[in-house]
């Protein structure tokens, strides 16, 4: 089978897939859905490597999680940027696909929700915490927010696949390459902080230095906005409208 004919199978696959579950279970559903979809979105994993940084001080947690993110960023950014594969909305005929959160600026393929949900996933569970009960209850959920992309319309079930898939690679190379690296430069730095370091506990700084407060709150404030800024914009485009 030549590769066209399965990309052609795989494709007819995805759409017939796509518009059975898009919108499967009505707004009860979706409501769920969206709020696992959430675990995928990188608006949380940030908000944990600053947590790790200006909060909770942990050079291991935060190499490892942001050696993942990262490792997935540039792998998925690059994936996305050469497939090019159009959103579903963006293909089927108006109406036919009901996008049920806002709509996604980038590429469909792959997905960067999954490769989130699956690669920090095996971290937390098999890394941090070594539990395989609690690493096979995250890759449920996992699992659950790969689903959600597809009912909410915004995703392939290709698209998912795959992110999972690259998700167990990102993990694998975080794990003993990125992470490693980034651990190691992040524990030569530590030698330059002029004030003595606390290890996992909340840094004494946030209540005795208004200057440090203020920083870790502009971080914080900084991935939340960025996170609503479209639905900001679209509210006031549809107030716009409204006048």
């Amino acid at each position: 089978m030549e590769f066209k004919d399965f990309s052609n199978k795989i494709d007819k696959w995805d759409q017939r897939i796509i518009i059975k579950y898009n919108g499967f279970g009505g707004r009860p559903l979706t409501i769920i859905l969206k709020f696992f979809s959430f675990f995928g979105r990188e608006t949380l994993w940030l908000f944990l490597i600053t947590f790790y940084l200006f909060v909770w001080y942990d050079p291991f947690s935060l190499s490892y999680i942001s050696a993942t993110f990262l490792t997935g960023f540039i792998l998925v950014l690059a994936i996305k940027q050469t497939i090019k594969r159009k959103r579903p909305y963006e293909k089927f005929e108006e109406g036919e696909i009901n996008v049920l959160e806002r709509k996604p600026t980038s590429r469909s393929f792959p997905s960067w929700h999954s490769y989130n949900i699956v690669s920090q996933g095996l971290l937390i569970g098999l890394v941090f915490l070594r539990s395989p009960w609690i690493t096979i209850l995250i890759l449920l959920v996992a699992v659950i927010v790969s689903f959600s992309r597809i009912q909410l319309g915004v995703h392939y079930p290709s698209d998912v696949i795959f992110g999972s898939i690259f998700g167990i690679i990102g993990f694998l190379i975080a794990l003993y390459l990125t992470g490693p690296l980034i651990f190691k430069i992040v524990t030569y730095l530590e030698k330059f902080v002029v004030n003595e370091k606390q290890y996992h506990q909340i840094n004494p700084m946030l209540l005795n230095n208004i200057g440090y407060f203020l920083l870790s709150f502009s971080i914080f404030l900084i991935i939340f906005l960025l996170a609503i800024n479209k639905t900001i914009q679209a509210l006031l485009k549809k107030n716009k409208v409204k006048v």
